[in-house]
């Protein structure tokens, strides 16, 4: 396979790096460059953005199948640049965000307590597992069944504010399960 060679492939950005199986195929993009573990490929931007397009980071472990559309004949346009630093930050992220979903789920966290992990963590980043506890900003400890009375930590508004976000959380969930039954 030659860089600049569109392709349609089956594979996953991150999550296939960081380990995780692909969840599902991929669209058409341009290979922008390909060695034997990863392949470097360029999607129209999922942002619906014109002159933008997501740049992907394939496990090419996890690729089960490449349909070549048509070789390229003429010379790829050169690369944009891409700020490296931010790229490594924002795997590194992802890569946390993963270790902790796993020792959620290694520590037998129930499923709704690892979806409100994930409602606070998208508001508060100073989130983490303590065993089975939810600790938000080191001073709100959410124990399990994770409802708002399993809300513990000095009254203030770090508590108050993890309070709201936990009554929204299953407020959401509620709203959830009434559309898909009707």
């Amino acid at each position: 396979m030659q860089v600049g060679e569109p392709a349609s492939k089956e594979a996953h950005s991150c999550s296939g790096l960081l380990g995780a199986a692909p969840p599902e195929p991929l669209d058409t993009g341009t290979c922008l460059h390909e060695d034997m573990l990863t392949r470097l490929e360029e999607c129209p931007s999922s942002s619906g953005k014109p002159n933008h397009a997501d740049i992907l980071l394939i496990n090419l472990q996890y690729v089960s199948e490449v349909e070549i559309i048509n070789d390229r004949t003429e010379t790829p346009p050169p690369l944009a640049s891409l700020n490296v630093s931010k790229l490594a930050s924002k795997a590194r992220t992802e890569k946390e965000e993963k270790l902790s979903q796993a020792y959620a789920i290694s520590a037998g966290v129930s499923l709704e307590g690892q979806q409100l992990f994930q409602t606070i963590h998208k508001t508060i980043k100073d989130c983490k597992w303590q065993e089975k506890n939810i600790v938000v900003m080191e001073e709100v400890v959410i124990t399990p069944p994770y409802q708002v009375e399993n809300c513990k930590g000095k009254e203030g508004s770090a508590l108050s504010h993890v309070r709201k976000i936990v009554e929204k959380h299953f407020r959401d969930v509620e709203s959830q399960k009434i559309l898909q039954r009707s």
